[in-house]
């Protein structure tokens, strides 16, 4: 018997929780998800789905480790079916292409090693060829909240599986736009990281030049926890390279498109309502917005089936398609037998790749210190619409993802509220390879800024003053920004305080209030969710605290402040008017 109640969600954060305060094991969640699974079972979402045989051995390994020790203990994962579990059939969708791999694919032995427990590999568009989850033999994998639509593709059962709590977090592929399609459709977080800042060791390759491995959770700090272990490089995977995400923080600005994005399907219209409502929401965050020609995304996602990127496909698959005549989805071998048309010969490569080129310039000028913001999807369809039109349906849903991986972007896929009832809608942030730190900033003070668009009151705040390690740029701003603060304004308090330097590691300031004397000290004032405040005091050792800071102008404000006994063993730094003016080590 169940010693808590399990909530549909299995966010990271909560299983640790409940794991540290052991008022629930690893094998009653495990045993959880395997009910789940069963009364799920008409939805598709399991190619090889949970059972207990094939996952006691993680957790008979857990027993025998102290779960302090693990970042994941107990965690369990799903696995998109065209990445490698040891052990268990690799199909992508495709029974007669299955192997059984005698090793974990990379990302994989990597959350194992960090005691993540492996659930299962779930269901996909066959062969990663499709961003609708209709194109597999294994049953069209349903929406999770209404299974009369689309569950998005080829990452449809990764996500899905999320979304019903079968799963902690799960892992997807993303070429044209796997990894957010279905994060959108079924109201999660699609992580896309740079191209090759997770190794693809492991994956059967869709387009290898494009490939990433994707994660979709309920959170963005799920998400983070998963890219913490996932990420850097691995020697054997010739696509692999180093790109450290550093700390979150908030790009110069966001950029959004001059011209309303077009809409489709059903919900057409409602999409548009939800995106300019997403629009306001964004303004609200106090980031300048710049409104840009998005042509050049457009031209770059024509080149990705419109262009010779296709024949990539072709390349990797043709030998097993040639060979099993009838035992590929009719409209998967569609597509990838475009990739042998004589057009694609090797002039044609070359000239889309020299016009890729142009186009990753154009972007990264456009997208220096920023974050593009489109709708992750301009609709959605039902699963009987697409059986109708597979192509055009497909193609719609990949409008605004398919540039991504051509112009080497992170992406990060969120909720943003939604079109209709159970019908939910998101956004996506890019930014360029090496700034995966602004989307995540971003994208937390989306998630933590209040819906003015929706005509919700607005959240109660709190200002809080920082002076060292919490201001922008610093290694504790994702602190901030991770309980939904904003950047208000620089400002100085009242000629009365004394800064110094504490013995820590790293050195941090600390901020004393003097009966006489003292001087203005350089600090920012944040504005954070009331209800955010006590966990983030919670963070803040001794002796350091929250108190009343005097601001120059005589207001007073909640900031941090230092308690008296500290001076003693500290340097005094005070004549530096403040923590940015001086070298810290």
């Amino acid at each position: 018997m169940k010693t808590v109640e399990i909530p549909q969600a299995l966010s990271i954060q909560w299983l640790r929780e409940m794991y540290m305060k052991r008022a629930i094991t690893p094998e009653e969640i495990i045993s959880e998800i395997i009910h789940r699974a069963s009364e799920d079972v008409e939805m598709n979402i399991w190619i090889t789905p949970p059972a207990m045989e094939r996952m006691q051995p993680y957790l008979d390994r857990l027993k025998t480790t102290d779960p302090v020790s693990l970042p994941l203990w107990g965690i369990p994962f799903a696995i998109k079916d065209n990445i490698d579990l040891a052990g268990v059939p690799t199909t992508a969708a495709c029974p007669e292409f299955a192997n059984t791999p005698n090793d974990h694919a990379s990302v994989v032995e990597r959350m194992i090693a960090a005691g993540a427990i492996p659930v299962g590999k779930t269901n996909l568009d066959q062969f990663a060829t499709g961003l609708v989850g209709t194109r597999s033999p294994y049953g069209e994998t349903r929406n999770a909240l209404r299974p009369e639509l689309i569950s998005g593709g080829s990452s449809s059962g990764s996500a899905v599986a999320v979304a019903r709590g079968h799963a902690s977090f799960a892992f997807g592929t993303d070429t044209a736009g796997s990894g957010r399609v279905p994060a959108a459709l079924n109201k999660l977080i699609g992580y896309k990281p740079s191209l090759g800042a997770w190794p693809t060791k492991g994956v059967v390759p869709a387009c290898a030049s494009l490939d990433c491995v994707t994660v979709f959770t309920h959170s963005l700090e799920d998400a983070l926890s998963v890219d913490v272990i996932a990420r850097g490089v691995d020697t054997a995977d010739p696509w692999s390279r180093s790109l450290p995400r550093t700390h979150s923080r908030l790009p110069h600005k966001l950029c959004l498109p001059k011209e309303s994005p077009e809409f489709y399907g059903p919900y057409a219209e409602k999409y548009r309502q939800a995106w300019l409502m997403a629009v306001k929401r964004l303004e609200t965050m106090n980031l300048p917005i710049e409104y840009i020609d998005y042509d050049l995304f457009s031209q770059a996602a024509s080149i990705l089936y419109d262009g010779p990127w296709v024949a990539e496909r072709w390349a990797d698959l043709s030998e097993f398609v040639e060979s099993h005549p009838g035992d590929v989805f009719p409209v998967t071998e569609q597509i990838l037998r475009s990739g042998a048309s004589e057009k694609y010969d090797a002039a044609s490569v070359f000239r889309a790749m020299h016009k890729l080129q142009e186009y990753k310039l154009a972007a990264r000028n456009l997208l220096q210190n920023a974050v593009l913001v489109m709708p992750t999807c301009g609709g959605t369809w039902t699963r009987d619409q697409v059986r109708l039109d597979p192509i055009r349906t497909n193609s719609d849903m990949g409008r605004y993802t398919n540039h991504c991986n051509l112009l080497d972007l992170c992406a990060v896929a969120v909720p943003a509220g939604e079109a209709a009832a159970d019908v939910p809608f998101g956004i996506t942030l890019f930014a360029l390879a090496e700034n995966e730190d602004l989307i995540c900033g971003a994208a937390d003070l989306f998630a933590n800024t209040a819906d003015s668009a929706k005509g919700s009151s607005a959240k109660e705040t709190t200002l809080v003053a920082v002076c060292g390690l919490h201001m922008r740029g610093f290694p504790l701003e994702k602190q901030m920004v991770e309980h939904g603060a904003q950047f208000v304004r620089e400002a100085a308090t009242a000629a009365k305080y004394q800064m110094v330097k504490l013995p820590t590691v790293p050195a941090k300031p600390g901020l004393i209030k003097k009966q006489s004397g003292g001087e203005a000290i350089q600090l920012e004032v944040w504005e954070m969710p009331l209800h955010r405040f006590g966990a983030f005091a919670a963070l803040i050792p001794a002796p350091l605290g929250i108190g009343k800071v005097e601001l120059e102008d005589g207001s007073e404000v909640p900031g941090f402040i230092c308690e008296g006994y500290a001076e003693a063993g500290a340097e005094d730094i005070t004549s530096f008017g403040g923590w940015r003016n001086i070298a810290v080590t």
